[in-house]
């Protein structure tokens, strides 16, 4: 059986999970169960990132003791994944035993490959980026991701010799070898990469930052936070132990990622690895910013969406779909309120509600609930076109255009409940055109169910009950699976109305 490694980037825990968080999670678990329905053994990987100045700052701030801190922050990341429906295999945390003993084996082997070198360093640092930045990278003196002025920094740390790897990277990244979604980033990482890659610092010395994870052989240092915080990909699957998943799963096939760390995760992490003499993971999925109601997401303005909070209120399926459906999978996107509704009402209540409704309530009507039998299905080419689609985009990292594919094939089916107007058939006593009819409207609305069960896994189960199909099986089974001569269960609005 072939295999499928994704990951999230790991959730800093400074403050409570946002909006990008969810949408992270949403993208990655969609793509997980899409992978598992066409019987592929997938790992999903997801957890919290506990290490770095800025929690450290935030916790004495706090007056509290820095691994109770993250604690409590992490249950926050824990419900959050719990509240949208997850299907992780694992939830990391690099304050862990497990985590600690890998990041330092790989330490170890970047020191045997003499890639590691102890340094006076005076630099530009941002703590809320937990990197050094250079003058370029700013604009008006301050980084423009966070919008403050960096320290100056001057300290002895251990560097990590990164441009001896950069053209080998570069070459990477442009063959297609490690692929980069979308094109847009994998261009600005090339762009990034024409400059050269600098070495960069790998260490705190711990009289500075007493809160992280102890440089081998060397007490009077920590590890810089994406030193620690990168390998976590690796040492969640065991790799300190020689765990047998590590065989089995890495490389990693998919890192998703925000667009604020690509640099991270296509140069310093891919230099890492080379440097461990380990495999390259094979892809890094890029997602942009939420917005709220067009504007940043700030306190001041009032804006900011909770999505514990919005889970709270609305159906996670909801919220799901939302998030797959309105924010482009590569770029920024907005949520709005209005948008959630309409989205809500159109695409799901309408769309995918009212005709999966229409449908088994017209089987109860005329045919008593048995589904009538079909010897094939109308539909066969379109459909078979709208799971080529979806297929192709959701495996190049496009959720929103895989979903738009069978959205498309949803609108068709209704069209056909129109054009065919099987209450009319039914009035003329048209019995066998009306089961012809009937019969297809059932098979598509089973296939469809289980194209969207990645999408909303709440209400498609409850679909699955009501047409007696396992969506268990893989797409290939599930699609020859017969629901013909089957007794439907009855029906009740699955998207009930809804206002946030």
């Amino acid at each position: 059986m072939s295999k499928f490694y994704l990951t999230t980037a790991i959730a800093y825990t400074n403050a409570k999970p946002h909006l990008g968080h969810a949408l992270e999670f949403v993208f990655a678990d969609i793509i997980a169960r899409y992978y598992r329905a066409k019987g592929t053994d997938t790992y999903f990987l997801t957890g919290t990132d506990e290490h770095g100045s800025k929690i450290y700052k935030t916790a004495k701030e706090a007056g509290r003791d820095t691994q109770e801190f993250v604690d409590d922050v992490v249950q926050h990341f824990y419900k959050l994944a719990k509240d949208l429906n997850l299907t992780n295999d694992d939830f990391v945390r690099t304050s862990s035993d497990l985590h600690k003993r890998g990041a330092q084996k790989i330490w170890n082997k970047l020191v045997e490959a003499d890639d590691i070198y102890l340094n006076s360093y005076s630099g530009l640092y941002c703590s809320g980026c937990e990197a050094f930045l250079s003058e370029k990278d700013l604009v008006d003196g301050k980084c423009t991701n966070h919008m403050v002025a960096p320290e100056l920094l001057t300290e002895e740390n251990y560097f990590f010799r990164l441009s001896k790897y950069s053209d080998k990277i570069k070459d990477l990244i442009k063959s297609g070898e490690l692929k980069v979604y979308p094109d847009v980033r994998k261009n600005e990482m090339l762009a990034f990469l024409n400059e050269g890659l600098q070495d960069v610092s790998f260490s705190r010395p711990k009289n500075i930052l007493p809160w992280g994870i102890n440089v081998p052989n060397d007490d009077s240092q920590v590890m810089y936070v994406w030193c620690d915080a990168l390998t976590n990909y690796l040492t969640a699957l065991g790799y300190a132990d020689g765990d047998t998943k590590v065989a089995k799963y890495w490389p990693c096939d998919l890192h998703i990622i925000g667009k604020d760390i690509l640099r991270f995760h296509a140069g310093v992490w891919i230099g890492m690895l080379l440097s461990a003499g380990l495999p390259l993971p094979k892809a890094i999925g890029v997602h942009g910013f939420v917005t709220s109601e067009g504007k940043k997401m700030s306190k001041s303005l009032g804006n900011v969406v909770d999505p514990l909070d919005l889970l709270a209120t609305s159906p996670v399926d909801a919220v799901r779909f939302y998030l797959a459906r309105e924010i482009p999978t590569g770029d920024d996107g907005d949520f709005s309120k209005e948008r959630f509704n309409i989205v809500y009402s159109s695409d799901l209540a309408n769309n995918f509600g009212n005709l999966a409704s229409r449908v088994v309530s017209m089987v109860h009507k005329y045919f008593n609930g048995v589904v009538p039998t079909i010897t094939e299905f109308k539909f066969e080419p379109e459909f078979a076109d709208c799971f080529k689609t979806y297929c192709s985009e959701i495996e190049n990292f496009d959720i929103k255009k895989g979903i738009e594919s069978v959205l498309h094939f949803m609108t068709l089916l209704n069209q056909y409940v129109e054009e065919t107007k099987p209450w009319a058939l039914a009035k003329e006593a048209k019995t066998a055109e009306l089961a012809l009819v009937m019969g297809n409207l059932v098979e598509g609305v089973k296939r469809v169910t289980y194209l969207m069960a990645p999408y909303v896994p709440n209400a498609t189960l409850e679909l699955a009950k009501i047409l007696q199909i396992d969506l268990g099986l893989n797409f290939e089974a599930g699609f020859k699976s017969v629901v013909a001569e089957k007794t439907l269960g009855e029906i009740t609005p699955l998207f009930p109305r809804l206002e946030i």
